[in-house]
């Protein structure tokens, strides 16, 4: 199944790109520079205007060399309109169990959002493949490595606070996929004239710091 072989992709490539931006205008270059840069999992958000027309206009561009998705899946309405653009993947900021069912039917990986281990067992048991743990700023690597104790089997991703500081004590503490957003792709970076440059540099740094403590992370 293809929910499958795009699970292990994420599992060995550990980065997925969190895109966010006022419009969608610059999409498929920021797209083309994260590739670039060796971040291959992408995940456009729904709240980018247009976003169904941006997620087709990349996926069209990229074919392969990277793993589409759509973010802020919010209800079945929304992942409908994901799919339909050709995302291969949902991710939510909480847990629904109707977009759950709604992805596994249609062969697509699921990232739904929770944070309580209450919240995490749910959405794991409803037949999520990695539990996006959102907002993991607010509680940082101690707490993954506090949940791998009661919740090994549980594959776990932080968003929200991943920066070149925190990629390997999250990957250390147990998180099996790293969520980045700002801190690759920002409304005011967008807005320089070399955007693609420096976006693609940004790229290789947490690419290379994935790379550098891949080897000492939790076994997923």
């Amino acid at each position: 199944m293809a929910q499958e072989g795009d699970l292990q992709r994420i599992l060995e490539t550990i980065l997925i790109a969190v895109i966010r931006a006022p419009d969608g205008d610059r999409l498929v270059e920021v797209s083309e520079a994260l590739i670039a840069g060796g971040v291959t999992n992408l995940e456009i958000t729904l709240t980018v205007p247009r976003a169904d027309e941006v997620i087709r206009q990349v996926v069209d561009a990229v074919g392969d060399r990277a793993l589409v998705g759509a973010g802020t899946v919010l209800d079945l309405a929304t992942a409908q309109r994901a799919v339909d653009a050709g995302a291969r993947f949902l991710v939510t900021p909480v847990t629904d169990t109707q977009v759950i069912d709604f992805a596994r039917s249609h062969d697509r990986l699921v990232m739904p959002g929770a944070f309580s281990p209450t919240e995490i067992h749910t959405a794991w048991q409803a037949g999520a493949d990695i539990v996006k743990v959102f907002p993991a700023d607010v509680a940082g690597p101690a707490y993954f490595k506090a949940l791998r104790g009661p919740l090994p089997e549980v594959r776990l991703m932080p968003t929200g606070g991943v920066n070149l500081d925190t990629v390997a004590p999250f990957l250390k503490a147990g998180a099996c996929a790293l969520g980045v957003g700002g801190a690759l792709v920002d409304a005011v970076t967008l807005a320089l004239d070399d955007f693609a440059e420096q976006i693609e540099q940004r790229a290789r740094k947490y690419a290379a710091a994935v790379a550098a403590v891949a080897a000492a992370r939790v076994d997923c």
